[in-house]
């Protein structure tokens, strides 16, 4: 089956909406533009007041229809959202966050590397279940509060001065069920501090939910993903910008022209030029979301982007109450000879001082004078340092920022230390994608014979053909939707098939069967393993033996470590994924009962992400959504890429091992 869809090109509903012009607009026309995520920028110049004139008419009709009172922006708590201008969503065990050698996390490392690239975080988002909820029973609430050290993480983000948002995914329904979400989500936001609540796959939250929230942590700040209906920016203090496609004029944003105080925060998660989207945000006075690991894959930031990043928000934090409380002007007269060039500006003016928010949407840096006529007072040209002469540098997809003072007025007290952030600030050009590898860790060599029945896989070359379903993690290296505005079937979960190919230097054997929870308790009871982390280890056992009836199980409840200090005590190691699937395509590699997934040796770290490929499924299946890992027994050829988490939440009533053994020539 093929599909008319062009992943690399905005939908319908991603593109601007046109304001009608010239005729005055009708009631419904008015009404219809409530739908809209962009109001597209006239290209004509004189076109300009007349547009921005219906925007303030509509604003004014769409405010009065919903009846808008704004009362939620006014709740102190809640203030910080209006001037949240950067926000990162990151995995709870991103590696800069969390070190596996040293287990704990790493707050300090992550808000290091975030000050130095992109001037600092507002807001976090700790991602927590997807894209592992669904290979056992845990629900999404059970993968935050089973976090050792969670709530020190949380405090120590708030130390730092950053807010916290915890994730709340409404598609969990197959895992297993414990009080209802409105009640588990409004106890875990009181039990961790949270400040706000991410909607995954929301554009809002329904007023119960809202209402309980608030009772729970008042001021608490709710953020859907994409277009957030305009009767609901009553409640909502913050939403996504997501698959928003702007015009080739800069437009503006709907929902932040309605209500300044409502903060949005553009993303295009699969995208290596972010240029478009940050100025867009430049010229609306709104922030971004940093996303660089998009659930298990890499997607950094180019240098040009952060440092754009970093220039924008140390202004934005500066002059706030000019974005917030100014007369906002977007798409302001310039000079003609910049209007040619594709430079476009906002202007802001609040008191005895404006400012000029200036993007070039062309390919080539723009030399040359910005405002149409000389003003009056003194001008500043932010980014170069000082005083703007005539000609102001605005970088090819870059930005610049023009502050003046009218005659006779006091610079405004920011302005001093603004400049001095800005001027060992410089604007990198290099907009190359930073690649990561995933680089496989290597077996250890084994010493032992292998067990009566082992399968033995020949030396030599081979290639195998590999099933998996196509997830938003990936498989080994790259991004599966580059440039993508939003993977949709056939694109996304459908089935696929890719090759490998390798060599076997020698021979393998593979065991027959998994390990047992009788085999495993021989081993604890030959060497007193102990882990050095023993949250969840061997969790289904009682008084730390098997339970009656269990002896012959697959042992589950274990990590990769517990499973390689195993198979080191036979003499042996884990397989590999490939190990695996060409033992198990012999027909001879049989499954304890019930049957469990198998950990492999194919782990693979690209310094932000662990993973590791999983075979042979289990009877376990969690239904009811597309986006939980897929479950029941599958065939040799079948692989499921898992990010690994840290602190003994890898152990899971699902994942079980084999050993395999060198077998000599």
């Amino acid at each position: 089956m093929t599909s008319a869809f062009d992943p690399l090109v905005p939908r319908p509903i991603d593109r601007p909406t046109d304001v009608p012009l010239r005729d005055a607009l009708t009631a419904e026309q008015l009404e219809s533009l409530d739908e809209a995520k962009i109001f597209a920028g006239p290209p004509e110049p004189a076109d300009r007041p007349e547009w921005r004139e219906r925007l303030r008419q509509w604003r004014e009709d769409s405010r009065s229809r919903h009846g808008y009172t704004g009362t939620a922006y006014d709740r102190p708590a809640a203030a910080w959202a209006s001037r949240c201008y950067t926000v990162a969503q990151v995995w709870l065990w991103d590696e800069l966050l969390y070190s596996f050698g040293e287990r704990r996390f790493t707050p300090e490392r992550f808000l290091a590397d975030a000050h130095d690239r992109f001037g600092g975080l507002d807001a976090v988002v700790l991602w927590h279940a997807y894209p592992v909820i669904g290979i056992d029973d845990r629900n999404q609430w059970d993968f935050y509060r089973d976090v050792p050290g969670i709530r020190e993480l949380v405090g120590a983000l708030h130390d730092a001065g950053l807010r916290v948002f915890v994730d709340y995914n409404p598609w969990d329904v197959g895992t297993r069920r414990g009080r209802d979400d409105v009640t588990e989500l409004a106890a875990l936001v009181a039990d961790l501090g949270a400040d706000g609540v991410f909607l995954d796959t929301l554009k809002k939250a329904e007023p119960e939910l809202v209402a309980r929230l608030e009772a729970a942590r008042p001021g608490i700040v709710l953020e859907g993903e994409s277009k957030l209906p305009v009767a609901r920016i009553e409640d909502h203090s913050c939403s996504w910008a997501q698959f928003f496609a702007d015009s080739p004029v800069p437009g503006v944003l709907r929902a932040h022209w309605y209500e300044r105080r409502h903060m949005q925060h553009h993303v295009r998660r699969w995208h290596r030029d972010h240029s478009e989207e940050l100025q867009s945000a430049w010229l609306n006075g709104v922030g971004v979301m940093v996303w660089e690991v998009v659930f298990g894959v890499w997607v950094g930031w180019s240098r040009r982007d952060a440092s754009t990043v970093r220039r924008m928000v140390t202004v934005q934090r500066a002059a706030g109450d000019l974005l917030l409380h100014g007369a906002w002007t977007p798409l302001a007269q310039l000079a003609r000879e910049a209007e040619a060039a594709g430079v476009h500006a906002s202007r802001w003016e609040l008191d005895d001082w404006t400012l000029w928010t200036v993007v070039n949407r062309g390919d080539d840096d723009y030399h040359g004078p910005v405002l149409p006529r000389p003003a009056a007072g003194t001008l500043i040209d932010l980014f170069a340092g000082g005083p703007a002469g005539t000609s102001v540098t605005v970088p090819a997809r870059g930005i610049a920022a023009l502050v003046h003072v009218a005659p006779g007025a006091a610079e405004p007290a920011w302005l001093p230390g603004l400049l001095d952030a800005l001027r060992d600030m410089p604007h990198d050009a290099d907009a190359r994608f930073p690649h990561r590898l995933a680089a496989r860790r290597h077996p250890a060599a084994t010493t032992g014979e292998p067990e009566p029945g082992a399968v033995v896989v020949p030396a030599g070359p081979y290639v195998l053909t590999v099933r998996h379903r196509a997830r938003e993690t990936g498989m080994y290296q790259g991004a599966p939707y580059v440039d993508e505005w939003k993977p949709l079937a056939p694109r996304l979960h459908d089935a696929r098939t890719l090759q490998r190919d390798g060599e076997l230097a020698g021979p393998v054997a593979v065991a027959e069967l998994e390990v047992t929870n009788a085999q495993f308790a021989d081993f604890l009871d030959a060497t007193g393993y102990r882990p050095a982390e023993g949250h969840r280890f061997l969790a289904h056992w009682v008084d730390g033996r098997p339970a009656p009836g269990t002896h012959d199980q697959p042992v589950t409840f274990v990590d990769l470590d517990d499973a390689r200090a195993y198979c080191a005590w036979r003499g042996g190691r884990l397989p590999t994924e490939d190990e695996w699937q060409l033992a198990g395509e012999t027909g001879r590699l049989r499954r304890g009962e019930p049957a469990v997934w198998n950990w492999t040796e194919s782990e693979h770290s690209d310094g932000r992400t662990r993973f590791v490929m999983l075979k042979g499924g289990s009877d376990y299946c969690a239904e009811g959504s597309d986006w939980y890992v897929e479950g029941g027994r599958r065939e040799p050829d079948y692989s499921v890429k898992l990010l690994l988490p840290g602190l003994g939440l890898a152990r899971r009533a699902t994942l079980g091992f084999r050993c395999a053994w060198d077998v000599p020539a």
